[in-house]
């Protein structure tokens, strides 16, 4: 446990402080990858050279029924309703599978068949809608990892820190997802996140642009307390976690476009600083901070300019996303990772992988199936949160190897995390942030000396994204 986050009295604070190799990271890096659950995307978990079939298992009601932790993954009996007996078998499919299934609100719907008592009980995914080159049930496949193509995913989740228990704060798609991960809410504004009403689908109109430059007739559909009735322009107001800085802490936030679902400072109005319906964001917040390659990550990482927060965001090709990425992502996770890793001579010569975190999750869920159902907020907000479970992976030096942690997490658990670090109070948007209680401290011992970096192995490296020609698309075709 992180006795930093435990501190209570300020005699004990100084003398962990003392104590502690840095007082905190001066970097954090938040890398989202897209639409999979732990039960679709990590079965590899369970079979050698990883685990072993006793290696997994749902997580019990009672940490201490078992001495060794488990990675909560089902690797057989998936429930399904449209079965005689109840329940289908997995069966494998490329990461670059060729058909892409409904992770729209109505989805979460289906999949969670909510009993009369209001709880998911997980058995619907059957009813999932899929598009493309279908295979008879789609949505009861894991990604087969024959090839080791997934290996440098499982070597970061068994390396380093794993979460049994992440969940999407909404339950939907990707434009609110990334609207929560980056300011914590996807309500217009700060009234409306109090009063239950959220961006709950991806927008809608003539145009795949999104945020506060999109051109007229574009919407986004809201969910309040009384259903999905609504719909406005997806141009919001309120704080981000960017506006919860201090001074000397810089942030950036990497993306394929400006106008994506998944460009989410766009749909921030005193970010962007719209030159109208149909423009531009023209913002200095906007123009000093987000960055439209994503594989200028690594050219900061390597000329010594990596901020203290960043959020990177996938090209198509190596996003996950079903039906448009090409198995690059977990060669991309990985370059980034290794760039840090390799970093000696920034920081005044400490490098980057002593005093940096790097957490890496998936938006959302994307139609696949997972047997964890999500636990509701009260009302207001048992609407719409929380969704399904995506996973997450925290890199750091002062990560235990194989560490497997089974507390809830969710998107504002991230925020809660930078928050923390960076000396902000806890809770200080007053949105996801807020209502999360956890904050990933556990994943860390800032006491413990530093793990050496172990190069991750990966098919494809760094010189191929920064080198990489092809157009850069957006992490999906979802509009």
């Amino acid at each position: 446990m992180n006795r930093i986050a435990q501190c209570l009295l300020p005699a004990w604070c100084a003398c962990v402080a003392l104590n502690a190799q840095i007082p905190s990271f001066q970097h954090i890096v938040v890398i989202v990858q897209e639409n999979r659950t732990p039960d679709n995307l990590f079965q590899g978990l369970c079979s050698p050279p990883y685990g072993t079939a006793g290696s997994c298992g749902e997580t019990p009601n009672n940490p201490a029924a078992t001495a060794i932790p488990k990675y909560d993954i089902q690797t057989m009996n998936w429930l399904d309703k449209t079965s005689p007996t109840g329940v289908t078998q997995p069966s494998p499919v490329a990461l670059a599978n060729k058909y892409d299934l409904s992770h729209a609100h109505t989805a979460f719907v289906q999949m969670c068949d909510a009993n009369s008592a209001g709880a998911c009980q997980m058995d619907g995914a059957a009813k999932i809608a899929c598009s493309g080159s279908c295979s008879p049930r789609a949505q009861f496949r894991y990604v087969d990892n024959s090839k080791g193509l997934l290996n440098p995913y499982l070597d970061l989740a068994t390396q380093y820190g794993w979460a049994n228990m992440m969940f999407q704060t909404n339950q939907g798609p990707s434009f609110p997802a990334h609207q929560f991960i980056f300011g914590g809410t996807s309500a217009p504004s700060a009234a409306d996140d109090k009063a239950g009403i959220y961006a709950s689908e991806n927008i809608s109109g003539a145009s795949k642009v999104a945020g506060c430059a999109a051109p007229p007739g574009t919407t986004v559909e809201l969910i309040d307390p009384t259903g999905e009735n609504q719909k406005i322009y997806p141009c919001f107001e309120h704080s981000t976690m960017a506006d919860l800085l201090h001074s000397n802490l810089t942030w950036r936030y990497y993306a394929p476009s400006p106008g994506s679902i998944w460009t989410a400072p766009n749909a921030i109005q005193h970010i962007c600083q719209s030159t109208g319906m149909g423009g531009k964001c023209d913002g200095s917040d906007w123009n000093n901070n987000v960055d439209l390659t994503p594989a200028d990550v690594l050219r900061d990482i390597a000329s010594c300019n990596l901020r203290s927060i960043s959020w990177v965001i996938p090209t198509g090709a190596n996003s996950d996303h079903a039906h448009v990425n090409d198995g690059g992502g977990p060669s991309w996770v990985a370059s980034i990772v290794n760039a840090i890793g390799a970093s000696t001579t920034c920081d005044n010569n400490t490098g980057y992988w002593d005093n940096t975190a790097i957490v890496i999750t998936w938006d959302d869920w994307g139609g696949w199936y997972d047997h964890e159902a999500p636990s509701f907020l009260p009302q207001p907000f048992g609407d719409y949160q929380y969704g399904f479970r995506v996973p997450l992976i925290f890199v750091s030096a002062y990560t235990p190897k194989g560490y497997i942690n089974d507390v809830r997490h969710d998107f504002g658990s991230i925020l809660r995390l930078l928050e923390h670090n960076f000396g902000i109070v806890q809770g200080s948007l007053h949105f996801a942030d807020e209502r999360s209680s956890s904050d990933f401290t556990l994943f860390y011992d800032l006491t413990k000396a530093p793990r050496a970096f172990q190069p991750i192995a990966a098919p494809k490296n760094a010189n191929f994204f920064l080198n990489d020609k092809r157009k850069a698309t957006d992490p999906d075709d979802d509009k």
